[in-house]
């Protein structure tokens, strides 16, 4: 869905604040494979997926470790860069061709400023982002590894048909080898 649709159907803006959101992020159709930005970096940018699918991922010893996913109709952003002025320890990399909006963040607030309404979008956005986050670390603290697995097969099973098992499988927290077996086991 365009930005421009998923902005409208929230309710919550106003048809003029929904007009200057759609006009100020820049689309870009980037391949598949792009990095939009890598481990401790400072973007500054938000950015919102109108199609395809993007991962967040940290290097831990070298390894290439998945942090999460985002689909379309996600918005994503630096939290490190734009609140604290850190780097941010994540890069942000594309699974699939894309098309992707984006908005220097210091620009975006510039239009929270003359739309108080997109302040509440935004808060909304992140406590959805938070809860997903928060359902995470509960997953990876309480549950094995086959009712992680289960659980992404149950919330997220597009993910499953479209990202590659090795970064499922890192995002996990487990092996590919492990992976392979629980999927045996599901058959």
């Amino acid at each position: 869905m365009d930005l421009s649709t998923f902005l409208n159907k929230t309710s919550i803006l106003p048809p003029a604040a929904c007009a200057a959101l759609d006009e100020a992020f820049r689309l870009e159709k980037l391949s598949k494979g792009h990095r939009l930005f890598l481990p401790d970096s400072y973007p500054q940018k938000v950015y919102f997926i109108e199609e395809g699918l993007m991962r967040t991922y940290y290097l831990k010893e070298s390894k290439d470790i998945t942090h999460y996913f985002f689909k379309e109709n996600s918005f994503t952003m630096p939290i490190e860069c734009i609140f604290y002025n850190r780097p941010t320890p994540f890069g942000l990399e594309l699974l699939e061709n894309s098309i992707i909006r984006s908005i220097p963040y210091p620009e975006l607030e510039k239009y929270i400023d003359l739309h108080p309404a997109i302040e509440k979008l935004m808060r909304l956005l992140l406590i959805d982002i938070l809860k997903s986050f928060s359902d995470m670390m509960n997953a990876f603290q309480f549950q094995s590894a086959q009712e992680r697995y289960k659980g992404m097969l149950e919330k997220h099973p597009d993910i499953l048909l479209r990202a590659p098992l090795g970064h499922i499988a890192s995002y996990l927290g487990i092996t590919p080898q492990t992976l392979s077996v629980i999927r045996a086991q599901k058959s």
